[in-house]
C-alpha cells in the first residue's frame, strides 16, 4: 500500500462520518449525502497530493463537499413538492418528548437562512471554530461570527415562539 493510499484511508476513517452528518443537513437525503461523501473523497483523492497542511484537512473537505453540494444545482432542475423530509434521529435518544424536540429544532435549523444556517451547522455539527468556517465560507472572522449570533438569536425567537403556540394550544 502506497503513502497516498495511507494517508487516504486514514482521512476516510476519520472524517466520513463528520462529512454524512454535515451532508445530510445541506440536503436532507440520505442518498444524496452519500452521494455528496462519496465525490468529496473522489475528489479529495485526486488532490491529495496537493494538500500541503494537514492540519487544514477538515475545512479542506468541507470545502470540497459544499462545492459539490453547490454543483449539484448547477447540473440538476429539481422537481419541488410539498413532501416533508426525512428528518435526522439521534440515536442516543430515547425518548419521544427528546426526537419530537430534536424534530422540531432540525425544522427551524432549516428555515434559517443559508447564510446563518451554513455557519451555525459548521460550529454545531461539524465543531469547527471560528478561523475554520471562515475558511470554509470565504468570510471574514467577524463577518462569521455575527452571522452565528444572528443564527442563534433566530433560532432562540422561532423555538421561543413555537413554545407559545404549544402552551396556547394546550390551554
Amino acid at each position: 500500500m502506497t503513502e497516498k493510499q495511507k494517508r487516504y484511508e486514514a482521512l476516510v476513517h476519520i472524517y466520513h462520518s463528520e462529512l454524512f452528518r454535515f451532508a445530510y443537513w445541506l440536503c436532507r437525503d440520505q442518498s444524496v449525502a452519500e452521494d455528496l461523501v462519496q465525490e468529496t473523497f473522489l475528489r479529495a483523492w485526486r488532490a491529495l497530493d496537493s494538500l500541503q497542511d494537514q492540519h487544514a484537512v477538515k475545512p479542506w473537505l468541507l470545502t470540497i463537499l459544499r462545492r459539490e453540494n453547490a454543483r449539484r444545482f448547477e447540473r440538476k432542475q429539481f422537481d419541488y413538492a410539498d413532501v416533508e423530509n426525512e428528518t435526522l434521529v439521534d440515536e442516543r435518544s430515547t425518548t419521544l418528548d427528546a426526537e419530537m424536540e430534536q424534530t422540531v429544532i432540525q425544522r427551524q435549523i432549516g428555515k434559517l437562512a443559508d447564510e446563518y444556517r451554513e455557519p451555525l451547522l459548521l460550529q454545531v455539527v461539524m465543531g469547527c471554530s471560528g478561523d475554520e468556517i471562515a475558511e470554509i465560507l470565504d468570510l471574514n472572522k467577524n463577518t462569521v461570527m455575527t452571522r452565528l449570533f444572528r443564527a442563534r438569536n433566530q433560532l432562540k425567537e422561532a423555538l421561543s415562539s413555537d413554545d407559545d403556540q404549544l402552551r396556547g394550544a394546550s390551554k
